[in-house]
């Protein structure tokens, strides 16, 4: 039984809590949070006997195994820097942070304390991206062209301004996707090779509530990805070969229990689709990954989840995303 203790009582840890609800090889140990009313409710609502005012105190608790980081993205490399300290596995919730220095700074924590760690892009664990990933590596598509992807949700009211706006909240999850086909398609190094350009459109708040994203790839691929905090929720992500094109028709970082498709069309005409069957949700495939890593004693999720490494390079095109959308 792998006991979890959950930091924050957002709808994201309620969100995850009713995973581990689900499994019978997790449970909930504890969960901290600084509100007390918050912090009494979600105790009760997911039946969790420990409660704490502070996260050093959850994080003493030798009960604990593995700590949910479900804290505003902006004190992320915080709570996993003290989490690594003490000896903790980690799943912390997306963005992984908000810069590049605290990421360095969460990296180094998580590689010099040898825990396990995994940000919580949790539509990579869903069997939809596994069968995309061996369509992609099968040459299916022929050789890989471009890559568009668009993302929005009328979100920015409600999101937590330091959390520096449409980038950090959705724009990791087309960045994220792009990264996957661009290694499964390409290789393992052909994400890092790239040049960007980005615009923007500002918030009352000063965070971007709206971004566009241009790239090439040394190898020629272009992809372009939009994402908005102030309108929606709409979604699209395809990718296009010298054989064939791919979509994703339903939101792809959502996926569901139950059937998901991926449709291909050759260029010639034929149609394709391929239905991918899951029992659980795409939070309920990020939360086996853990377990089975934890079991076989794993320090790494294996792809389609995000490694450390795959999280650090995510996080580099956001910045360099956001840079260019300020320039």
């Amino acid at each position: 039984m792998l006991r979890w203790g959950i930091l924050g009582t957002s709808f994201i840890s309620d969100t995850m809590a009713g995973a581990i609800a689900k499994s019978p090889a997790s449970r909930i140990q504890a969960v901290a949070g600084r509100d007390e009313g918050r912090l009494a409710a979600f105790a009760a609502r997911h039946g969790v006997a420990h409660t704490y005012r502070d996260i050093a105190a959850l994080l003493a608790d030798p009960d604990v195994d593995v700590v949910y980081v479900g804290l505003p993205n902006h004190v992320h490399h915080a709570a996993v820097i003290a989490a690594a300290k003490a000896g903790k596995a980690v799943l912390c919730e997306k963005s992984l942070t908000t810069t590049l220095a605290d990421a360095q700074a969460l990296a180094g924590a998580v590689e010099d304390s040898g825990v396990f760690f995994m940000e919580g892009l949790m539509y990579l664990s869903h069997p939809l991206m596994a069968r995309l990933g061996e369509i992609l590596a099968s040459g299916r598509l022929g050789a890989l062209r471009a890559i568009t992807g668009f993302y929005a949700a009328d979100i920015w009211r409600v999101a937590n301004p330091a959390g520096r706006g449409t980038l950090f909240n959705l724009g990791c999850y087309p960045v994220s996707l792009l990264h996957f086909v661009v290694q499964a398609a390409c290789g393992p190094q052909a994400f890092a090779a790239r040049q960007v350009t980005g615009l923007g459109n500002a918030a009352p708040d000063g965070n971007l509530i709206d971004a566009a994203l241009t790239v090439r790839f040394s190898n020629g691929v272009l992809a372009s990805l939009q994402c908005s905090d102030g309108y929606g929720l709409t979604h699209d992500f395809a990718m296009h070969g010298e054989r064939a094109s791919l979509r994703l028709p339903a939101n792809p970082w959502l996926p569901q229990a139950g059937p998901s498709r991926i449709e291909i069309r050759d260029h010639d005409g034929p149609f394709e689709e391929i239905i991918v069957e899951a029992d659980g949700d795409a939070f309920d495939y990020q939360l086996r990954t853990v377990e089975a890593c934890l079991a076989d004693g794993a320090m790494r999720p294996p792809r389609p989840a995000p490694r450390l490494s795959d999280s650090l390079e995510i996080l580099s095109m956001l910045v360099d995303w956001e840079q260019h959308c300020r320039a």
